[in-house]
């Protein structure tokens, strides 16, 4: 079974984002995957972080989707940080953009998600 660690919370300065975690990763190598997909059961986006022998996920729920779609507008990649360890989040505004297209008007993740969607990144879709 993978390991899910949950991004509570974040902190913006300009355009430095970064996604805190709480709970250390147990794992002692972990990279960034570079790959963010969804979880419609929990109303979440999880990235991909690469370990040892395979990957591990890191959830963002709904609480942290403003800094999600301010991380869109930012000119650099969001960066996930616990203890004093800082990984960037490699490909995360592009694999973001791509979901959030997407997702929107297809119900096939869901209406319940994809209305989320929609409403928590309605700035950037109208950019379209």
């Amino acid at each position: 079974m993978r390991k899910t660690y949950i991004v509570d919370s974040g902190v913006q300065n300009g355009s430095d984002i970064r996604f805190l975690l709480q709970e250390d990763p147990n794992e002692l190598e972990v990279k960034a995957g570079g790959q963010l997909i969804t979880d419609t059961d929990k109303n979440a986006f999880v990235y991909l972080m690469d370990v040892a022998d395979g990957y591990t996920y890191v959830q963002f729920p709904k609480t942290v989707w403003p800094l999600l779609a301010a991380s869109l507008e930012a000119d650099k990649e969001p960066v996930l940080t616990w203890g004093q360890t800082e990984i960037p989040l490699d490909n995360f505004r592009e694999e973001l953009s791509m979901l959030i297209f997407n997702i929107e008007g297809n119900h096939n993740y869901g209406e319940e998600f994809s209305t989320a969607v929609e409403e928590a990144f309605k700035d950037q879709l109208s950019l379209s």
